[in-house]
Parts: C-alpha cells; sequence; structure tokens
C-alpha cells in the first residue's frame, strides 16, 4: 500500500517545487531557463509521478490481477524522480550538457513503469474501455520519453539539424504527446471507471456514441497534431488539432451527464470533476482559434491566450486532486480498517479527510485558477506554463494555487498520520526511513509489514 502513497509524497513536493519556481518566474528570479524548469516538475514531477502511482495501485485493482512487480514500482520513483531532479539543477545553472544523462535516468524510470504495467494489463483477457486507454497511453510514454532524450542531447549540441528536423518540431511533437497523448489519454481513461463508479451510474443513451467519438478521435488527433508539428505540416496538425478538440467535448458532455445524475452525496472529489467538466470546453473555446489558424506555432502548443492554466490546472490539476480525494484516504483505509469491519466501529473512506481543509484548498485553488485564466487572456499570452499573462494578476494567481496546494497536502498528510501505515517517514523513504525501536502497544503494529512499510502479503489475515 506504501508504494502509490510514496509516489504520492513525491509528487506532491515536487508540485511544490513547481509551484515556487512559478512565483519565480513572475518576479523574474529564477535562473537560467527556469520556464523548462517550472513545466517539467509540474509535468513530470507531479502529473506523471502521481499518474504511475496511480495506474501501480488501480490497474491491478480494476482488471482483477496482479500487479507484475513492486520492486519495479519502486524502481521507476527513483529513477524518474532521481532524474527529474538532476535535470532541473542542471537547467537552472545552465548545465546543457549534463541534460541528456538525466533525461535518460528519467527514461528509463518511465521504460521501467511501461514495462511494468504492460506486464500487468498483459494478463488480462479482454480489455474494457479504461484498460485500452491506459495501454495507449503507455505506447505514449514510450515515444514521448524518446523525444525527450533527444531534445535534451540536442540542447547541448544541436545534432538534430543534421538529421532533417528542428528542434521546435521536435519539442512540439514531445508536447503533444505528453499532455494530450499520454496524461489526457490516461485521464479520460480513468474517469470512465472513475465517473462511474463514484456517481453510482451508468453510461448509457447518447454516452456511448460520444464515447466512440473520445476513443477513437483523441488517440488518432494526438498522433497527427504531434506528426504534423514535428514535420512543420499545418494541414496535418490542424486535422489532429479538430480531432482532439471534438474528443474533449464528447467527454465533457459525458462527465457532466454522469454528474447530473449522481445518486450519492456529494464529496471534494465531485465538485473538483464538475469543475473539470467546465474546464475542457472552456479550454477548446481558448485553443479552437489559435489551433485553426496555426496549429504548429511554438506559442500555440497548448492553445491560445488562457489555454495553458485552463488545461493544466482547470483540467488536469482538478482531475488528480479530486481523484486524490479519493484515493489518499481509500488506500489507507484498506491497509487500517478493512479487516476490522464487522468486527468494530470503523470510519467511512469520507471520513479521514477534514471536510473544511477540503472547501478551503477547492475555492483557493479554483480562484487562484481563475485568476491565471484571466492574466493569460488579458496579456494575450499563450504557451506551456502556468504563469503567464499580467505579472500582478499572476503573481497572485500562483500564490494562492500554492497556498491551495499547501491545504491539500497538509489534509493528505493528516490522513496518513493519523491513520496510516507507520510514520511519514516510513511511508515516504520506506527501508531507507530510520528505525526506531519498537515496543509496548507498537509492537504489534509491525509484525506483519515488511520492510518498505507495506504488509506481507504472504503473511496470514489477521
Amino acid at each position: 500500500m506504501t508504494v502509490p502513497l510514496r509516489h504520492f509524497l513525491v509528487g506532491l513536493t515536487l508540485l511544490g517545487a513547481a509551484l515556487l519556481v512559478g512565483i519565480g518566474l513572475v518576479v523574474d528570479g529564477v535562473p537560467g531557463l527556469g520556464g523548462l524548469v517550472h513545466v517539467h516538475l509540474f509535468l513530470v514531477g507531479w502529473v506523471c509521478v502521481t499518474i504511475m502511482g496511480a495506474m501501480t495501485q488501480f490497474v491491478p485493482v480494476w482488471s482483477g490481477t496482479t500487479l507484475h512487480s513492486r520492486r519495479l514500482a519502486s524502481v521507476q520513483l527513483a529513477l524518474v524522480g532521481g532524474g527529474l531532479v538532476g535535470f532541473a539543477a542542471a537547467l537552472a545553472l545552465g548545465r546543457l550538457s549534463w541534460l541528456a544523462g538525466f533525461g535518460a535516468l528519467m527514461l528509463a524510470g518511465f521504460w521501467t513503469f511501461v514495462y511494468n504495467v504492460g506486464r500487468t494489463l498483459a494478463t488480462v483477457e479482454e480489455f474494457d474501455v479504461t484498460e485500452r486507454h491506459f495501454a495507449v497511453a503507455l505506447a505514449f510514454f514510450v515515444v514521448l520519453t524518446g523525444l525527450g532524450v533527444l531534445l535534451a542531447a540536442d540542447l547541448g549540441s544541436g545534432f538534430l539539424a543534421g538529421l532533417g528536423v528542428s528542434h521546435t518540431g521536435v519539442r512540439g511533437a514531445h508536447v503533444t504527446l505528453a499532455v494530450f497523448g499520454a496524461v489526457l489519454t490516461t485521464v479520460y481513461g480513468a474517469l470512465y471507471q472513475l465517473g462511474t463508479m463514484f456517481t453510482q451510474t451508468e453510461l448509457r443513451g447518447v454516452d456511448h456514441r460520444l464515447r466512440a467519438v473520445e476513443e477513437v478521435g483523441h488517440p488518432v488527433g494526438a498522433v497527427a497534431l504531434a506528426a504534423g508539428r514535428l514535420v512543420e505540416s499545418a494541414a496535418l496538425a490542424r486535422g489532429g488539432a479538430v480531432l482532439i478538440l471534438l474528443a474533449a467535448l464528447a467527454f465533457a458532455v459525458v462527465l457532466a451527464r454522469r454528474l447530473s445524475e449522481m445518486r450519492v452525496e456529494r464529496t471534494p472529489m465531485h465538485t473538483r470533476y464538475a469543475v473539470v467538466a467546465l474546464a475542457l470546453p472552456a479550454w477548446v473555446a481558448t485553443a479552437a482559434p489559435a489551433w485553426l489558424r496555426s496549429p504548429t506555432a511554438p506559442d500555440h502548443v497548448l492553445g491560445g491566450p488562457g489555454s495553458a492554466p485552463l488545461l493544466l490546472l482547470g483540467v488536469i490539476g482538478f482531475v488528480i486532486l479530486g481523484t486524490l480525494y479519493h484515493i489518499v484516504p481509500f488506500i489507507v483505509w484498506v491497509h487500517r480498517y478493512s479487516d476490522r469491519v464487522g468486527f468494530e466501529a470503523v470510519p467511512m473512506v469520507d471520513d479521514l479527510y477534514d471536510d473544511r481543509l477540503a472547501a478551503a484548498d477547492g475555492a483557493l485553488l479554483f480562484l487562484g485558477t481563475a485568476l491565471l485564466v484571466g492574466a493569460d487572456l488579458a496579456a494575450g499570452a499563450s504557451g506551456a506554463t502556468l504563469a503567464g499573462g499580467s505579472p500582478e494578476i499572476a503573481l497572485a494567481g500562483t500564490s494562492l494555487v500554492t497556498l491551495g496546494v499547501a491545504v491539500f497536502a497538509a489534509n493528505a498528510l493528516l490522513v496518513i498520520r493519523r491513520h496510516g501505515p507507520g510514520t511519514l517517514a516510513r511511508v515516504a523513504l520506506g527501508r531507507f526511513a530510520p528505525r526506531r525501536a519498537v515496543g509496548g502497544d507498537n509492537a504489534g503494529d509491525t509484525g506483519d509489514a515488511s520492510s518498505d512499510g507495506t504488509r506481507d502479503e504472504t503473511a496470514p489475515a489477521e
């Protein structure tokens, strides 16, 4: 159970670093290639590391199988985390010759993740819609990381020019495959499962036709947009962009319909998913003009003015934070309370976190995101960073988002500290955490735990 929790804790730490760098960018206080540091800490450090942890936990659960290797799941985090920290430091210090080495370390971590989850999915006889999305996302991870290493090497040597492709073209393909290929495909796939499961509804009627539009149009569009940007073909890129935009609208309708038919009490997860259902069409509205006009332009990589904060925070950010409001308490609850059901009173999953903190972080994140979108729109800026546009408004928005993430992190950490498997240090560091003497009332708590803080799978049930 601590393997995914460790991914989430590392991801939240790197998200905090990304937001601090974002504040530094607004006040011009980040050295070197600060924009690239900001983007990689956010997308790789938080979004992708969180996805790795979530897939490690839920692919076996949803697919009714066993994770291929828990050890590889720990190795992948060490490789990606270590490579990213080194990569970010090299960008900040201007040590471009270091980038390829640290990029290769991240590639090894991501390919370990793809192998581990891929081997797990290979045991499934027939894929459902979520498993199909995850399999496609894994393929995107393989390609985008390869392009990333090429970009890192090119920053230090400029060798891409000799291969007949531009750095700008490879960068556009890399970002497209990362955001729309790997990340958004994973988000859509997960929400088909979570959106029905946690609203106690089912896809019906027009939902199935809209799902078909998204399931075919989105991955095909991501490939076409990336290829068009790589070879600088505006027509190919425009065709891919149209498919991605139509798929986003189709999925937004499906999600909104699930939330409107919800049969359970509202939780912080549902509230954040509602923001996603609104943010997706808003992103389409800001991205469509820029993409239809010039889909290969470097400053249109995520759309037009306002698109980057809408997509990265309003859609991807709120999906992850909303999902974590269930995943973290669920993992802790299963470890701590599942074997006590029927023998004593146990709390519900949603009782583990603080409702007031959840309301506070939701308000801060929503307001901060709105300010960042407004700053971007007011300045007519576009690009791949969160903190763009009017400096004063962008600083206020980034500060509110940072505070909201801090409140969320405090809420999640309190769940782990009060109910989780061992100390926070044990969860975060596993076998490398400082060991303390066990005795007295705590002696029985570690007798069935493995060296990394997880319950021994071979031990008999209590």
